[in-house]
Order: C-alpha cells, then sequence, then structure tokens
C-alpha cells in the first residue's frame, strides 16, 4: 500500500515493461523470464526497483496507422446467371454425329458370319426335310423324341406360358400349379396339346422391348446410356433438337429395338454433342447450353395455377 512517510528509491520492485502471451509462454517485456504456468508468471519478481507510485503509469503510445496504405476491398455480390432461353417445341430435330468403337465393329462382323451360318443349316433342314433321330422336343416339359415319320402324328403335350421363379416358388404362367422343389417344377406335366416342334424357330427381328437407361453428367455435359448388346449403327437413330431426344436403337443384330423419347431438363449444344457406340451400350452425350446441374433428365412443364 502506498505509505509517503516510508518511500525510498528502491521500495518498489516491479515490472516497467508489458505483459506478452505467446505460443503458451507467459512473460514480460523487459526482462526474459518466461513460464507456461500463469500463477509462477504471476509470481515472477520485478526486474526493476524504485518509488512507489500513487498513479498509473502512461500506457505507451501505439505507432499511428497510415491511413494511406491501408487496402480497401470493396466486396460485389455475384450476379445471377442468365440461362439461355428455352426455345419452343416445334424446333428441328437433326440426327447427332456418332463415332462406332472399333470393338462393336468387329463383334458386329462376327455375329452377321454366325446369323449367315445359321441361316444356311436351316435352309438346308428345310431342304431336306430330315429331322435326325433322337432329336427332342423343344416345346416345354415336352419328354418326346423324334423316331420317325409317325412322331409328326403324335400329339405334344407342354406348357405354353413361361417358367416363373417368385418368392420360392416355382410355376408356369399357363397353369400356375406351384411347388417349391425343383425336381417336382420339372416333371409337371404340360397343359397345353398340339404339335411337336423339332426345330426352334428364330426370333423374329424388329422386336420392341425396353432397355436400362440412365445418365450421369459432368460440368458441361449430360451423358445418356442406353445399354444394348451389339447395337447396329445402320438400323440405330438418335435424333435431338435443343431440348428434346429421340432415340431408337437397334441392337442384338437388329432383332430387337429400343424407342424413348425425352423432353430433356435444360438446353443442350447440339454441334458439340455426340452419340458412341460400344459393344454393350449407347452412349449420348450432350453438351449443355449453361453450366449448370440438372436435378433430373426429363423435363416437366411447370403447372398452371
Amino acid at each position: 500500500m502506498f505509505d509517503p512517510s516510508s518511500n525510498a528509491s528502491d521500495a518498489c520492485q516491479f515490472h516497467p515493461g508489458g505483459p506478452i502471451f505467446h505460443d503458451a509462454l507467459k512473460g514480460w517485456s523487459c526482462c526474459n523470464k518466461k513460464s507456461t504456468d500463469f500463477t509462477q508468471f504471476l509470481n515472477i519478481p520485478g526486474c526493476t526497483r524504485s518509488f512507489h507510485s500513487n498513479e498509473k503509469p502512461p500506457e505507451p503510445e501505439k505507432p499511428p496507422k497510415d491511413e494511406s496504405a491501408a487496402e480497401v476491398i470493396v466486396y460485389q455480390a455475384p450476379r445471377p446467371q442468365e440461362l439461355t432461353a428455352r426455345p419452343t417445341s416445334d424446333e428441328n430435330i437433326i440426327e447427332l454425329p456418332r463415332h462406332v468403337q472399333p470393338s462393336l465393329v468387329e463383334s458386329l462382323l462376327k455375329a452377321a458370319q454366325n446369323a449367315a451360318n445359321s441361316a444356311n443349316n436351316t435352309t438346308e433342314k428345310s431342304d431336306s426335310n430330315l429331322i435326325p433321330l433322337g432329336t427332342p422336343c423343344k416345346n416345354p416339359s415336352c419328354q418326346a423324341r423324334y423316331q420317325g415319320e409317325q412322331s409328326n402324328s403324335e400329339e405334344c403335350t407342354y406348357h405354353s406360358g413361361v417358367a416363373i421363379f417368385h418368392e420360392g416358388m416355382k410355376y408356369w404362367s399357363c397353369c400356375q400349379r406351384k411347388t417349391s422343389d425343383f425336381n417336382s417344377f420339372l416333371s409337371q406335366a404340360g397343359c397345353t396339346t398340339g404339335s411337336h416342334l423339332w426345330f426352334k424357330e428364330e426370333p423374329k427381328g424388329g422386336e420392341r422391348v425396353d432397355c436400362r437407361y440412365d445418365f450421369h453428367q459432368t460440368g458441361g455435359f449430360v451423358i445418356v446410356t442406353i445399354y444394348s448388346k451389339n447395337p447396329v449403327p445402320e438400323k440405330t437413330s438418335i435424333k435431338a433438337s435443343s431440348i428434346r431426344l429421340e432415340i431408337n436403337v437397334a441392337f442384338e443384330a437388329g432383332t430387337k429395338s429400343f424407342v424413348k423419347s425425352i423432353d430433356l431438363y435444360g438446353v443442350v449444344k447440339l454441334n458439340e454433342s455426340i452419340v458412341n457406340f460400344y459393344q454393350s451400350k449407347v452412349e449420348i452425350k450432350l453438351k449443355k447450353a449453361d453450366p449448370i446441374s440438372w436435378a433430373k433428365l426429363d423435363y416437366s412443364p411447370p403447372k398452371k395455377a
């Protein structure tokens, strides 16, 4: 406590500097004594002696700020991006350019050769009208085998439907006699009568089927993938406008086709879009007119209030 009557030149022991806290160390600017413990820091004895004072020493003056050297940064909010206006639905549709992978060309040539060989074999069988003895009937569940001309006059008992396996049960769609045992399923007698089928008919061409398809996107492109085995580029048509995609993919040597029309979610640039043909898929790479993320592939027009 301050007492003028007992105040000498060495009565007060103190730190003339200020406290410094840096990297967990605590110390004073006037001496090199430092500690990591706050209590020890408070108990560091002063490094200077002088008279006691009843007035708080003035705080050191801070250097004046140089306003001229200060850098002023002005933030401007980004302007909302202007999207390409959506054209009308009557815009012309054009065929997209295409690229066929060499592996697909080789696969199609091999499939064409196999088809030609099969056609020749069928012609020979038809011309000779010969059925090898022991040929099994191709109708489902019929156990008969060709034993000669008299076999053609026999009645064939078979299943006209398809086999169905669902939740552990096995049955035919034509009669639905369900069983959980596979051997019992195989031994079920047919429910339809008719003529024997010694040679299975080749599938008819151009059958329209559903294919699995999906899409993914990058910053600048939307890629639509149609999963189809051995697509035939000459019989496939991929047309598009800037907001619509018309798909007609012929695959499996042209015996099957997949047809789909899609109103696109966003606008695309046709001159930068391309169709790639692979052995197992057709990939349609559409260039986005705007670098935005598409929420989905197809466009749903806004509902009228």
